[in-house]
């Protein structure tokens, strides 16, 4: 077995103290969604939101679809927070979403969404209207 450098052990400690830097840079900031959704098979869907980051407040659109089963529509109002935000811009982009869930009338919606630079939502509150899905679909954040 080959032994590594001091070299290659100096640049592992380099990558790896960097991952950290960036990691520890990230804030958590506080979000709030209303976001109403219908549609037949294909659900299409929008709403606004603000990001709120150190005392500032920064709103944003946001849009979706999904594909699979999707009956109905509902609007829900979700708040949460946002982890690994470097910057009030880091929170714009695609996240993805995979699940399953419903209401009818009222209920409870939650969510936990990651976009590419590493922000992750995790959101939750309640849904009124009547809409049933198991869909796979996305949204996407950009900043006003």
């Amino acid at each position: 077995m080959k032994t590594p450098s001091l070299y290659a052990i100096a640049l592992a400690a380099v990558a790896l103290t960097q991952g950290n830097l960036d990691r520890a840079y990230a804030d958590t900031g506080s979000v709030a969604v209303v976001f109403t959704k219908g549609g037949l098979i294909l659900g299409i869907g929008g709403g606004e939101g603000v990001l709120t980051l150190h005392g500032k407040r920064y709103p944003f659109t946001v849009s979706g679809m999904s594909v699979g089963f999707t009956i109905g529509a509902s609007t829900t109002k979700l708040t949460g927070r946002a982890l690994n935000v470097t910057s009030p811009r880091s929170i714009e982009g695609s996240y993805g979403i995979l699940g399953a869930g419903g209401a009818v009338v009222a209920g409870a919606g939650g969510v936990q969404l990651q976009n590419a630079n590493g922000v992750i939502l995790q959101l939750s509150g309640p849904k009124v209207g009547a809409e049933l899905s198991a869909a796979t679909g996305g949204v996407t954040i950009r900043l006003k």
